[in-house]
């Protein structure tokens, strides 16, 4: 069980060190906000194309 544990400590220290999350949850909000604006972007151009389709 000692084995057991001291193994584990090893690996939790070791992946702290070695995955950096903050890093990672920013990058996908950066890529959320840039795929929303996007999308937002062709959402607006689709109502106003709709809405010259109709005007004539």
């Amino acid at each position: 069980m000692n084995n057991l544990r001291t193994y584990l400590t090893m690996l939790f220290v070791l992946m702290a060190f070695t995955l950096s999350s903050c890093e990672l949850v920013g990058d996908i909000f950066k890529a959320g906000m840039w795929t929303a604006l996007v999308v937002i972007v062709i959402i607006i151009l689709l109502v106003v194309w709709i809405f010259r389709k109709f005007r004539g």
